[in-house]
Formats: C-alpha cells, structure tokens, sequence
C-alpha cells in the first residue's frame, strides 16, 4: 500500500504515538484527520500543516459523540482510505481495596474509547471503504492483549477484546470484502504520557509509528513492534513464563 496522497483518519492522534504517526503520515504525502478532545493541540496542528492535517474535536468515548463523528466523516472527507484506531485510556485499578463503584464511571468511558469506539469507527466506516480501490483498518492493541498484567484488568481486557474484533473483521473482508486490508499493530511499552513514571525499556513514539507505517506499507495482518514480536514464540514455548513477565508490566 502506497500512502502518498491517501486520506488518513487517525483516533488519538494529537498525542503520543498517534502524533508520531501523523507527522509521519504526512512525510510520507498523505492528508491526515485527527481525532482528539484537544482542541488547543488540533489547532496547533492544522497550524503546522495547513493543508495536511485536519482536526476533529470529538470524544470517543461518548457513543452518541461517535455516531455522529462516523456518520458525518465521509462527506466531508470523500477520498478517506485508511483508518487508524489509535485513541485509548487506561486507568490503574486495585479491585480489592478500592472502591468499585467510585471508579465505574472512569472504567465505562474507558471501555467505550479502547473498545465500542474501535467497533463503531470500524464498522461504521466499512462501506465507505468498500467504494475505494483500496484502503485499510488497522487498530492498535498491546502485547497485554496476549498476557495482562496486574495493575490494568479492564484496559487488558479492552485490548484481548479489539485483538478479538480485529481478527475476525479481517475474516470477514477476505471473503467479502478483500480490498480492504485489516491489520492489528501490537503495541511494547511506549513512552507516552499514559505510560509516565512506570516500567522501563520503553520505546519511543517515533519508532513504534515506523513499524507500524511498514506493516501498513507492507499489507501485513499483524505488526508486532519492538519487543512485542517475542510474545507470540514466549507464549507458544513457554506460556507461564510470558504470563509472568507481563504480570507485572
């Protein structure tokens, strides 16, 4: 897949590696949509590259809010054809000494933003895609799609869920619809602002956004960066131990 004069829809992506994976988008020649809740950072943006990058105020993880973002985004932007599910939250939890209840309301607007959104986008999108000669899904998950950790059981949980959703959308456009790639770019620690303060070895949001442009370039199915690409052997050769290394992630 070429990405010179695409139009791009990138979720999340005033910030962290969907910021990095606009700047490069718009190296390589393509139009970017951004999605985000900054406003101030979208026009910051569109600033920068007034006629690369468009922004979009929404917040995805309202599901009226989304129904209207996906129903009005093809008329505005005809030549969309690459969409990039970028957008996602994560909140810290510790179930048995914490207040379940006090914490509903963040863990629902998490659910709704990592997982019906990624759904809605997806699905909602599929027929305008359908009328390109080519075009492309690709969302982003983690490797505790694979393994969770402790600290994360609901994020965990939303990213086995779009792992899930994704494979099984890519089935269904190889048989109905097999112009439209489908692609799951799986995420190592990333140094962003949702990762500030915990682990280590992290990698930069400029590489993570140039393994997953070659993936896309490249038509693959899965794009396992960095250090995710030893999950899948960890997990087949010796589950308990990949289990144990991401616990405490």
């Amino acid at each position: 897949m070429q990405l010179n004069g695409r139009t791009i829809l990138v979720t999340g992506g005033a910030r962290g590696i969907g910021l990095e994976l606009t700047r490069q988008f718009v190296a390589e020649g393509a139009r970017v949509v951004v999605a985000g809740r900054d406003q101030a950072r979208l026009a910051h943006l569109e600033i920068s590259h007034p006629s690369q990058i468009h922004g979009w105020a929404v917040d995805l993880s309202d599901p009226l809010a989304t129904d209207a973002f996906v129903r009005d985004l093809p008329a505005r932007y005809p030549t969309l054809s690459v969409v990039v599910n970028n957008a996602g939250a994560q909140t810290l939890t510790d179930f048995p000494r914490e207040d379940s209840e006090a914490m509903r309301p963040a863990l629902r607007a998490e659910i709704s933003l990592n997982f019906e959104a990624v759904v809605t986008v997806s699905t909602g999108l599929l027929a305008h895609l359908r009328r390109q000669p080519s075009a492309a899904i690709i969302n982003v998950t983690s490797g505790l799609a694979l393994a969770p950790k402790t600290s994360s059981p609901v994020y965990c949980a939303t990213k086995a869920a779009v792992r899930s959703f994704t494979k099984a959308l890519r089935y269904q456009c190889e048989d109905g619809a097999p112009h439209v790639q489908v692609t799951e770019a799986i995420m190592p620690l990333v140094d962003t602002d949702m990762t500030a303060g915990r682990g280590a070895g992290k990698i930069s949001p400029a590489q993570a956004a140039a393994e997953i442009i070659t993936g896309i370039k490249a038509d693959r199915d899965e794009v396992y960066v960095a250090r995710a690409k030893l999950l899948p052997m960890l997990m087949r050769v010796a589950p308990g131990l990949g289990e144990a290394m991401m616990r405490r992630g």
